[in-house]
Protein backbone atom coordinates (compact mmCIF):
# COMPACT_ATOMS: atom_id res chain seq x y z
CA UNK A 1 0.00 0.00 0.00
CA UNK A 2 2.57 2.47 0.64
CA UNK A 3 4.49 1.51 -2.04
CA UNK A 4 1.44 2.49 -4.44
CA UNK A 5 0.90 5.83 -2.34
CA UNK A 6 4.35 7.18 -2.97
CA UNK A 7 3.85 6.03 -6.24
CA UNK A 8 0.62 7.88 -7.11
CA UNK A 9 2.65 11.22 -5.41
CA UNK A 10 5.50 10.95 -7.55
CA UNK A 11 2.67 10.95 -10.39
CA UNK A 12 0.90 14.13 -8.84
CA UNK A 13 4.67 16.15 -8.49
CA UNK A 14 5.00 15.10 -11.94
CA UNK A 15 1.57 16.64 -12.67
CA UNK A 16 2.45 19.94 -10.72
CA UNK A 17 5.96 20.17 -12.34
CA UNK A 18 5.10 19.72 -15.87
CA UNK A 19 0.90 20.28 -16.36
CA UNK A 20 0.61 17.25 -18.18
CA UNK A 21 -2.27 15.35 -17.36
CA UNK A 22 -2.75 12.15 -14.55
CA UNK A 23 -2.52 9.59 -17.35
CA UNK A 24 0.54 11.24 -18.90
CA UNK A 25 2.58 11.67 -16.25
CA UNK A 26 1.89 8.06 -14.43
CA UNK A 27 3.29 6.84 -18.20
CA UNK A 28 6.68 8.63 -17.80
CA UNK A 29 7.13 7.04 -14.22
CA UNK A 30 6.02 3.12 -15.39
CA UNK A 31 8.71 0.93 -15.83
CA UNK A 32 9.85 1.55 -19.86
CA UNK A 33 11.80 -0.10 -22.87
CA UNK A 34 13.26 1.07 -25.93
CA UNK A 35 12.00 0.91 -29.49
CA UNK A 36 15.13 1.38 -32.20
CA UNK A 37 13.80 2.03 -35.61
CA UNK A 38 16.33 2.27 -38.69
CA UNK A 39 15.89 2.51 -42.06
CA UNK A 40 16.34 -0.98 -43.31
CA UNK A 41 17.57 -4.64 -43.10
CA UNK A 42 20.87 -3.75 -43.75
CA UNK A 43 21.53 -1.41 -40.65
CA UNK A 44 19.16 -4.03 -38.38
CA UNK A 45 21.69 -6.78 -38.69
CA UNK A 46 24.45 -4.58 -37.77
CA UNK A 47 22.70 -3.29 -34.88
CA UNK A 48 22.06 -6.83 -34.10
CA UNK A 49 25.69 -7.69 -33.78
CA UNK A 50 25.77 -5.00 -30.87
CA UNK A 51 22.74 -6.46 -28.96
CA UNK A 52 20.28 -4.13 -30.37
CA UNK A 53 16.80 -5.26 -31.75
CA UNK A 54 15.78 -2.35 -34.01
CA UNK A 55 12.77 -1.93 -36.31
CA UNK A 56 13.14 -1.55 -40.43
CA UNK A 57 11.16 1.07 -41.77
CA UNK A 58 11.35 -0.05 -45.29
CA UNK A 59 9.67 2.51 -48.17
CA UNK A 60 11.48 4.82 -50.36
CA UNK A 61 9.06 7.65 -49.67
CA UNK A 62 10.85 9.85 -52.80
CA UNK A 63 8.45 7.32 -54.94
CA UNK A 64 5.29 6.75 -55.73
CA UNK A 65 2.04 7.83 -53.73
CA UNK A 66 2.28 9.18 -50.18
CA UNK A 67 -1.35 10.52 -48.98
CA UNK A 68 -2.75 10.61 -45.77
CA UNK A 69 -4.20 7.66 -44.74
CA UNK A 70 -2.88 6.39 -47.87
CA UNK A 71 -1.73 3.05 -46.36
CA UNK A 72 -3.73 0.80 -49.24
CA UNK A 73 -2.40 2.32 -52.00
CA UNK A 74 1.08 2.61 -50.75
CA UNK A 75 1.16 -0.92 -50.12
CA UNK A 76 -0.04 -1.24 -53.87
CA UNK A 77 2.29 0.74 -55.66
CA UNK A 78 5.03 -1.26 -53.56
CA UNK A 79 3.21 -4.66 -54.18
CA UNK A 80 3.66 -5.79 -50.94
CA UNK A 81 0.79 -6.64 -48.25
CA UNK A 82 -0.72 -3.69 -46.68
CA UNK A 83 -0.77 -6.08 -43.63
CA UNK A 84 3.03 -5.49 -43.76
CA UNK A 85 3.07 -1.65 -43.11
CA UNK A 86 -0.11 -2.59 -40.72
CA UNK A 87 2.31 -4.28 -38.52
CA UNK A 88 5.18 -1.74 -38.62
CA UNK A 89 2.73 1.41 -37.34
CA UNK A 90 1.56 -0.91 -34.97
CA UNK A 91 5.32 -1.38 -33.44
CA UNK A 92 5.79 2.24 -33.65
CA UNK A 93 2.60 3.65 -32.70
CA UNK A 94 1.93 1.25 -29.95
CA UNK A 95 5.32 1.54 -27.75
CA UNK A 96 5.02 3.19 -23.95
CA UNK A 97 9.08 3.86 -23.98
CA UNK A 98 11.47 5.86 -25.23
CA UNK A 99 12.57 5.80 -28.63
CA UNK A 100 16.20 5.55 -30.15
CA UNK A 101 16.05 6.58 -34.23
CA UNK A 102 18.92 5.75 -36.38
CA UNK A 103 19.37 7.66 -39.95
CA UNK A 104 21.12 9.33 -41.80
CA UNK A 105 21.46 12.47 -44.22
CA UNK A 106 19.98 11.47 -47.35
CA UNK A 107 16.72 12.00 -48.71
CA UNK A 108 15.67 8.41 -48.69
CA UNK A 109 16.31 8.34 -44.54
CA UNK A 110 15.09 12.54 -43.94
CA UNK A 111 11.35 10.87 -45.59
CA UNK A 112 11.37 8.31 -43.26
CA UNK A 113 12.50 10.11 -40.10
CA UNK A 114 9.90 12.81 -41.03
CA UNK A 115 7.02 9.88 -41.52
CA UNK A 116 8.24 8.53 -37.54
CA UNK A 117 8.24 11.57 -36.30
CA UNK A 118 4.93 12.66 -37.47
CA UNK A 119 3.71 9.42 -35.77
CA UNK A 120 4.98 10.42 -32.26
CA UNK A 121 3.21 11.42 -29.52
CA UNK A 122 4.50 14.97 -28.71
CA UNK A 123 5.60 14.00 -25.20
CA UNK A 124 7.87 11.26 -26.53
CA UNK A 125 11.23 10.97 -25.39
CA UNK A 126 13.27 10.47 -28.93
CA UNK A 127 16.99 10.18 -28.94
CA UNK A 128 18.50 10.50 -32.36
CA UNK A 129 21.06 9.11 -33.83
CA UNK A 130 22.75 10.63 -37.52
CA UNK A 131 25.27 11.26 -39.46
CA UNK A 132 25.93 12.64 -42.93
CA UNK A 133 29.30 11.60 -43.46
CA UNK A 134 31.85 9.60 -41.77
CA UNK A 135 35.96 9.20 -40.86
CA UNK A 136 37.43 7.37 -44.05
CA UNK A 137 34.71 6.89 -46.33
CA UNK A 138 34.87 9.24 -49.20
CA UNK A 139 31.07 9.45 -50.97
CA UNK A 140 29.27 8.21 -47.48
CA UNK A 141 26.45 5.63 -48.55
CA UNK A 142 24.51 4.90 -45.74
CA UNK A 143 24.50 3.38 -42.09
CA UNK A 144 25.03 0.46 -44.08
CA UNK A 145 28.25 0.68 -44.75
CA UNK A 146 29.40 0.91 -41.01
CA UNK A 147 30.87 -1.99 -38.93
CA UNK A 148 29.23 -2.59 -35.80
CA UNK A 149 31.71 -1.00 -33.39
CA UNK A 150 31.22 2.70 -35.68
CA UNK A 151 27.54 2.07 -35.57
CA UNK A 152 27.92 2.03 -31.51
CA UNK A 153 30.17 5.02 -31.20
CA UNK A 154 27.54 7.37 -33.46
CA UNK A 155 26.65 10.75 -31.94
CA UNK A 156 23.30 11.03 -30.28
CA UNK A 157 21.28 14.11 -29.46
CA UNK A 158 17.70 13.87 -27.54
CA UNK A 159 15.14 15.36 -29.38
CA UNK A 160 13.32 18.62 -27.96
CA UNK A 161 9.34 19.18 -28.86
CA UNK A 162 10.36 21.67 -31.34
CA UNK A 163 12.33 19.18 -33.54
CA UNK A 164 9.13 16.69 -33.48
CA UNK A 165 7.14 19.34 -34.44
CA UNK A 166 9.32 20.03 -37.19
CA UNK A 167 9.16 16.24 -38.16
CA UNK A 168 5.03 16.69 -38.34
CA UNK A 169 5.54 20.15 -40.19
CA UNK A 170 7.75 17.85 -42.97
CA UNK A 171 5.13 15.02 -43.50
CA UNK A 172 2.47 17.49 -43.82
CA UNK A 173 4.44 18.91 -46.74
CA UNK A 174 5.21 15.80 -48.12
CA UNK A 175 1.45 14.27 -48.15
CA UNK A 176 -0.21 17.37 -49.35
CA UNK A 177 -1.42 18.08 -52.62
CA UNK A 178 0.19 21.20 -52.73
CA UNK A 179 3.89 21.18 -53.20
CA UNK A 180 4.32 24.47 -51.94
CA UNK A 181 5.07 23.53 -48.07
CA UNK A 182 8.54 21.25 -49.41
CA UNK A 183 10.89 24.58 -49.55
CA UNK A 184 9.26 25.92 -45.91
CA UNK A 185 10.88 23.35 -43.86
CA UNK A 186 13.34 26.02 -41.65
CA UNK A 187 16.85 24.91 -40.73
CA UNK A 188 16.81 22.92 -37.51
CA UNK A 189 20.14 22.51 -35.38
CA UNK A 190 18.71 18.72 -34.43
CA UNK A 191 16.87 17.60 -37.80
CA UNK A 192 19.97 19.13 -39.51
CA UNK A 193 19.87 17.33 -42.75
CA UNK A 194 15.72 17.95 -43.18
CA UNK A 195 15.69 21.10 -45.45
CA UNK A 196 18.48 20.03 -47.47
CA UNK A 197 16.33 16.87 -48.26
CA UNK A 198 12.98 18.51 -49.11
CA UNK A 199 14.69 20.42 -51.23
CA UNK A 200 16.47 17.99 -53.26
CA UNK A 201 12.83 16.17 -53.36
CA UNK A 202 11.81 19.16 -54.88
CA UNK A 203 14.20 19.13 -57.19
CA UNK A 204 12.43 15.83 -58.78
CA UNK A 205 9.45 17.76 -59.77
CA UNK A 206 9.49 18.55 -64.28
CA UNK A 207 11.89 21.15 -64.53
CA UNK A 208 10.72 24.17 -66.48
CA UNK A 209 13.65 24.14 -68.95
CA UNK A 210 12.58 20.16 -70.58
CA UNK A 211 9.73 18.53 -68.17
CA UNK A 212 12.40 16.13 -66.55
CA UNK A 213 13.22 15.48 -62.84
CA UNK A 214 17.18 16.31 -61.90
CA UNK A 215 17.48 12.28 -61.72
CA UNK A 216 15.93 11.70 -64.91
CA UNK A 217 18.22 14.50 -66.39
CA UNK A 218 21.59 12.72 -64.85
CA UNK A 219 20.42 9.43 -65.91
CA UNK A 220 20.54 10.66 -69.60
CA UNK A 221 23.33 12.27 -69.35
CA UNK A 222 24.76 9.13 -68.51
CA UNK A 223 24.13 7.93 -72.06
CA UNK A 224 25.29 5.93 -73.67
CA UNK A 225 25.29 2.91 -71.49
CA UNK A 226 23.51 0.01 -69.97
CA UNK A 227 21.10 0.59 -67.46
CA UNK A 228 23.27 -0.06 -64.48
CA UNK A 229 25.98 1.88 -65.63
CA UNK A 230 23.87 4.92 -66.10
CA UNK A 231 22.18 4.40 -62.56
CA UNK A 232 25.75 4.40 -60.98
CA UNK A 233 26.66 7.57 -62.80
CA UNK A 234 23.78 9.45 -61.86
CA UNK A 235 24.43 8.41 -58.20
CA UNK A 236 27.74 9.11 -58.34
CA UNK A 237 26.47 12.85 -58.76
CA UNK A 238 24.56 12.71 -55.65
CA UNK A 239 25.45 15.31 -53.20
CA UNK A 240 24.00 12.41 -50.91
CA UNK A 241 23.34 8.99 -52.82
CA UNK A 242 19.62 8.12 -52.28
CA UNK A 243 18.38 6.37 -55.14
CA UNK A 244 18.48 3.06 -55.54
CA UNK A 245 18.38 0.76 -58.99
CA UNK A 246 14.56 -0.56 -58.77
CA UNK A 247 13.90 3.28 -58.97
CA UNK A 248 16.44 4.22 -61.68
CA UNK A 249 15.72 1.51 -63.54
CA UNK A 250 12.02 2.48 -63.26
CA UNK A 251 12.76 5.93 -64.29
CA UNK A 252 14.68 4.67 -67.27
CA UNK A 253 11.41 2.57 -68.60
CA UNK A 254 9.39 6.07 -67.93
CA UNK A 255 12.27 7.70 -70.74
CA UNK A 256 12.06 4.96 -73.03
CA UNK A 257 10.86 7.49 -75.80
CA UNK A 258 14.21 9.13 -75.21
CA UNK A 259 16.02 6.35 -76.10
CA UNK A 260 17.03 3.51 -78.15
CA UNK A 261 18.56 0.66 -77.39
CA UNK A 262 21.28 -1.43 -79.39
CA UNK A 263 21.45 -4.87 -77.22
CA UNK A 264 22.03 -3.56 -73.15
CA UNK A 265 23.38 -0.22 -74.22
CA UNK A 266 20.98 2.65 -74.21
CA UNK A 267 21.33 5.50 -76.42
CA UNK A 268 20.03 9.26 -77.05
CA UNK A 269 17.14 9.37 -79.67
CA UNK A 270 16.58 12.70 -81.53
CA UNK A 271 13.61 13.45 -79.22
CA UNK A 272 15.97 12.35 -76.05
CA UNK A 273 18.76 14.67 -77.88
CA UNK A 274 16.21 17.83 -77.86
CA UNK A 275 14.65 17.18 -74.27
CA UNK A 276 18.42 17.08 -72.93
CA UNK A 277 19.04 20.00 -75.03
CA UNK A 278 15.97 22.05 -73.69
CA UNK A 279 14.46 22.73 -76.86
CA UNK A 280 11.75 20.37 -76.23
CA UNK A 281 9.39 18.92 -72.95
CA UNK A 282 9.25 15.46 -71.32
CA UNK A 283 7.33 15.04 -68.05
CA UNK A 284 6.85 11.33 -67.19
CA UNK A 285 3.93 10.57 -65.85
CA UNK A 286 4.93 9.46 -61.61
CA UNK A 287 3.74 10.70 -57.91
CA UNK A 288 5.95 12.72 -55.41
CA UNK A 289 4.37 12.59 -52.03
CA UNK A 290 1.15 13.88 -52.54
CA UNK A 291 1.21 15.33 -55.86
CA UNK A 292 0.17 13.09 -59.07
CA UNK A 293 2.57 14.02 -61.65
CA UNK A 294 1.26 13.93 -65.51
CA UNK A 295 2.04 16.74 -67.94
CA UNK A 296 -0.87 18.63 -67.06
CA UNK A 297 0.74 19.00 -63.40
CA UNK A 298 0.94 22.88 -63.44
CA UNK A 299 4.02 22.65 -60.93
CA UNK A 300 7.77 23.18 -62.04
CA UNK A 301 10.81 23.55 -60.52
CA UNK A 302 12.21 27.09 -61.40
CA UNK A 303 16.39 26.01 -61.42
CA UNK A 304 17.12 29.77 -61.82
CA UNK A 305 15.12 30.70 -58.56
CA UNK A 306 15.92 27.73 -56.73
CA UNK A 307 12.09 27.30 -56.45
CA UNK A 308 8.76 25.64 -57.32
CA UNK A 309 6.29 27.65 -59.41
CA UNK A 310 3.03 27.19 -60.92
CA UNK A 311 2.39 27.56 -64.16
Amino acid sequence: MTSQADFKRRVRERMDRTGKSYATARAHLLPRSTLHVTNGDSTVGTLAQIGIAALAWRDALHEGPVVRDGRALRAAFLGIDERELASRDQALDNHRGDYVLWFEADLYDQLQLAEILARLHPDAEVTLRQIGEHVGIAHFGGLGELEPEQLRRLPQITLTAAALELGRQAWAALTAPDPSGLLAIPRSPELRFMDEAFTRLAQEYPWRRDGLSLTERRLLAGAPGTKYELFERAWRKEARPFLGDTFAFAALDRLAPLVHRDGDVLHLNAAGERVLAGEAEHVTERWIGGVHITSQTPWRWDDALETIQRG
